[in-house]
């Protein structure tokens, strides 16, 4: 059978990582499958073990959690042909729901990795993302939020209660508090859009936030990103577009526009408005702006 590592994130979906990964461990290791736990205390140590077993020889990489251990998946295997599995077990896990994985049920989970490793893993894009004067990059397969939703993000995760999509809407109530839109000049490939506004996600699947379809015709493996970008809103308007969000109603919004491109430049617009807050990608924070971020069309091998 298949040499797998596995990475559990343990504080993924308030503790439920945890036991979800002894069940995944346990449930592979029954199918005949031969396990390495490359779990550690810290996401930056569970990376290095990650890229060590890969070097040694895996068959696939495992992550057990959300998508934040999705996101150190990404660094481990984007351009080396290293299938990644994922056993959703987090707070958003909208990169599992993008691949039309099973959010829940760990016999469905582990007939997916299965399926994958026998009839062979998806191609899917991955989004290399940084400063644009600095060689260093960051991988993402969901979402960069570089607007309100970052802001939202950033609380979300500095949050204990509630579990789940509902931590994100109560984040959303506190942030807006002292709200005001920021500046910001986008180009893409097709042009320059520069003003005062209120959302930039670059999205290279649908979803961001447990379930919030920003993008709603993105797909993860066309080449290409959907920018949605929201123009000014004030603090009653973004209460009053949210709730559409959740099916992709604010895309018909005439401050709302959608742009596909293969390569994005975000950067702050001071004179337009406030300075917008760290970019997030996968729930992850990224940093501050300038970003680029480039499409690499199949750099990620998954298995569904």
């Amino acid at each position: 059978m298949s040499h797998l590592g596995v990475v559990v994130n343990p504080v993924a979906g308030k503790g439920r990582g945890s036991g979800a990964g002894e069940r995944a461990l346990a449930a592979l290791r029954t199918r005949g499958h031969r396990v390495e736990d490359l779990t550690a205390r810290d996401l930056l140590t569970a990376t290095a073990h990650a890229r060590r077993a890969a070097v040694d020889g895996l068959d696939a990489l495992i992550v057990v959690g959300g998508d934040g251990l999705v996101h150190l998946g990404a660094q481990v295997v984007a351009e080396t042909g290293l299938p990644l599995g994922i056993v959703s077990a987090g707070t958003g896990d909208d990169v599992a729901r993008a691949l039309g994985l099973p959010l829940r049920g760990l016999d469905a989970q582990v007939a997916a990795l299965e399926h994958g490793l026998t009839a062979g893993p998806r191609p899917i894009d991955a989004v290399r993302v940084g400063p644009p004067r600095h060689s260093a990059r960051e991988w993402y397969l969901g979402a960069l939020s570089c607007g309100v939703d970052a802001a939202v993000n950033a609380r979300a995760n500095a949050m204990t209660w509630p579990r789940g999509a509902a931590r994100y809407v109560r984040a959303l109530a506190a942030e807006l508090t002292a709200f005001r839109p920021y500046g910001y000049r986008v180009t893409t490939d097709e042009g320059v859009w520069e003003s005062s506004g209120t959302v930039v996600v670059a999205a290279n699947g649908p979803w961001i936030g447990g379930g919030v379809k920003v993008a709603p015709d993105a797909l993860i493996d066309d080449g290409l990103l959907d920018v949605v970008i929201a123009g000014p809103f004030s603090r009653t308007g973004v209460v009053r577009i949210f709730p559409g969000m959740y099916v992709g109603r604010h895309v018909r919004h005439p401050n709302v526009q959608v742009v596909r491109t293969t390569r994005l430049l975000v950067e702050a617009a001071p004179a337009r408005g406030a300075t917008p807050p760290d970019a997030h990608a996968d729930g992850e924070r990224i940093g501050p702006l300038p970003l680029e971020a480039v499409v690499e069309p199949g750099a990620v091998l998954a298995l569904t």
